[in-house]
């Protein structure tokens, strides 16, 4: 889920934190790859687009396609992905994975009414909020970025947790993910769309974090408790506060103990015995392997071992995962020439007169945004 919310609220208060790119602009960059997000992706995509695939014992085979593909593609483009893969959830998330199961639960007899009533609009709808990651999905797509030379981490427990960690160990660029509590965990750079669907055409989101925290006026403990007020998977939220009004509360008390002090309790809900700390804790402190630990090798493909896994009762096509192959070798020797800021300090690009001029105007414009806040609450007093 990450944290509700927090990608638009950035976009209203913060917009200079957000920029969009070219995948082809991220060239000789490490970047840590949410694997579980991608996966998801990757199945719900391709069912999207009505081309399931499977095996020749029906098992499904399209979170390899959109494995072996977009990892090509990352690839073709001189990047240099490392899988994170998620461990064991915390026990805080468990609150969280039972309301998915209960929604899986519902959205199964939607789908049996709609299979009854013959609407294929809602069969494809809620067949594709059946779709779930499986152990078996993540050993096989483990197995296959090993064949093709991308080295992958296993978190001992959340993988954006994971790749924030390697971010700021300066291991990797950024972090690769859908999920907003990437900048929550700290991730200095965060890339939104990298691994979507090439057909989609969607722009990379770059958001900076250190841009987040200076757009919104708030050091990194105040915007974790921001994120814990909006909404994360590790505990629940007060009952009447939406994203402005969490915004309004950080700025006025600062932390969400100041906040608990001074609520107005007849208007908002505190959820009974609230662990809004050891959700922090889980957001400052978390479960993850020292960085200096991790050794991240890209080496050549196997691939013998590739058309084997692939090809036969997976049905790949022997051609395409050759062809696939030499695309993967030919990055593999452009993608040494690295980047030309790696050699040379360059000036950052906001020192051009145009390009100051639109981070100044988006500037004001978040300035007004904030502005615009207050005044909606402006009148109705302090929460009490």
């Amino acid at each position: 889920m990450g944290i509700l919310g927090l990608s638009k609220l950035i976009a209203d208060i913060a917009p200079f934190a957000i920029k969009e790119s070219e995948i082809k602009n991220y060239f000789g960059r490490k970047i840590a790859v949410d694997a579980s997000m991608c996966l998801y992706q990757f199945l719900i995509a391709v069912r999207a687009e009505g081309a399931q695939l499977t095996s020749v014992d029906g098992e499904t085979t399209s979170h390899l396609m959109g494995m072996f593909y977009r990892t090509i593609r990352m690839l073709d483009n001189g990047i240099k992905p490392v899988y994170v893969f998620d461990g064991k959830p915390p026990d805080l998330k468990s609150g969280e994975l039972a309301k998915r199961a209960e929604k899986r639960e519902e959205a199964q007899k939607q789908l049996e009414k709609a299979i009854e009533a013959g609407d294929e609009a809602e069969v494809d709808k809620f067949n594709r909020r059946l779709v779930r990651v499986t152990k078996n999905h993540v050993a096989e797509a483990k197995e296959l970025i090993r064949l093709m030379g991308v080295p992958f981490v296993e978190a001992p427990c959340e993988a954006e947790a994971q790749c924030a960690a390697l971010v700021k160990a300066g291991k990797v660029y950024g972090t690769a993910t859908e999920d907003m509590d990437a900048l929550t965990f700290g991730s200095n750079v965060m890339l939104r769309h990298l691994t979507a669907s090439e057909a989609r055409k969607l722009p990379v989101k770059e958001f900076s974090y250190e841009k987040v925290l200076k757009g919104f006026e708030l050091n990194k403990d105040e915007f974790i408790d921001l994120c814990i007020l909006m909404g994360c998977d590790y505990c629940e939220t007060i009952r009447g506060v939406g994203p402005k009004r969490a915004v309004e509360m950080i700025n006025t008390y600062r932390n969400i103990e100041t906040i608990l002090d001074n609520l107005d309790t007849k208007k908002y809900v505190v959820p009974e015995n609230w662990n809004f700390e050891t959700a922090r804790k889980l957001f400052i402190a978390p479960e993850v392997t020292d960085p200096s630990e991790i050794e991240l090798k890209w080496v050549d493909p196997d691939e013998e071992g590739l058309v084997k896994f692939l090809c036969g009762d997976r049905q790949f096509s022997e051609d395409r995962v050759r062809s696939g192959v030499r695309k993967i070798i030919k990055s593999k020797s452009s993608s040494t020439q690295g980047r030309l800021d790696s050699f040379f300090k360059v000036l950052p690009s906001s020192n051009t007169p145009k390009r100051k001029a639109d981070e100044d105007k988006k500037s004001a414009n978040a300035k007004k945004a904030k502005t615009t806040i207050k005044k909606e609450f402006k009148g109705k007093g302090k929460p009490k």
